[in-house]
């Protein structure tokens, strides 16, 4: 089954900004894939638009073989799990425990099951000595494993990563990289942490001023300096 299916797809700002033109591409499940890009390349527009956030002026998205639209964003989110680049952006609870447990009580968990989900979450991701801590108290880092546990307890198929180890030192990156590797889910990242994409991405998409530019092997397109050059990398 495809995960992602794109056709065509673009998008202008209200204000005239074009930021997508005529991308297509696939995503078969279980994938993991990689979108790299200059400032400006349109890789979060692009994420935005594959999980409903924002509705591209053109062009098709289907998740999991349903088209997203206005009337599917149900489907969407309960498929597709989002990390924004900024923790804060999706962190707002007053301790940890009760923001990863916030989404399960959306789905009509008790608190006592949601609670105890989220521990599990928590424990996985090594957080779980922080629950009853206010999330704002932690690291960037600490933030980050708190925003993909809250992601995680949900069960999504798909995980879509907004540049997740953007602000990291050496070592919060090393130890988000190495919890994305015990994951089985197919995995969409924007990146511009090229090791990342390297180590976690067997394929890579290429964006250049809203196109797709290129769409092949990661190691291919990375040691092609030419390439990456003629595309502000």
């Amino acid at each position: 089954m495809k995960a992602f299916e794109v056709a065509n797809l673009s998008h202008r700002y209200a204000e005239g900004q074009a930021a997508l033109h005529e991308v297509t591409f696939t995503v078969a499940e279980g994938e993991r894939v990689a979108i790299i890009g200059a400032n400006g390349a349109g890789k979060s527009t692009l994420l935005w638009c594959m999980c409903g956030l924002i509705q591209p002026s053109s062009g098709e998205i289907r998740v999991l073989e349903t088209p997203v639209t206005r009337h599917s964003q149900s489907h969407v989110r309960q498929s597709v799990g989002i990390l924004f680049q900024d923790p804060d952006d999706q962190i707002f609870m007053p301790t940890v425990l009760e923001d990863v447990a916030f989404g399960l009580m959306n789905r009509g968990l008790t608190w006592n099951a949601a609670k105890d989900r989220a521990k599990l979450w928590l424990q996985r991701v090594g957080m779980l000595e922080a629950a009853e801590r206010h999330p704002h108290h932690l690291s960037l880092g600490e933030r980050k494993r708190v925003a993909i546990a809250g992601v995680l307890a949900v069960e999504p198929r798909i995980l879509v990563l907004d540049e997740p180890t953007s602000g990291l030192d050496p070592r919060g990156r090393r130890e988000f990289c190495q919890l994305l590797t015990t994951l089985s889910h197919t995995v969409i990242l924007a990146t511009h942490d090229m090791d990342l994409a390297r180590t976690l991405c067997p394929r890579t998409l290429l964006l250049y001023r809203g196109r797709l530019a290129a769409d092949g092997a990661t190691s291919r397109l990375l040691s092609n300096e030419a390439l990456l050059e003629a595309h502000g990398l």
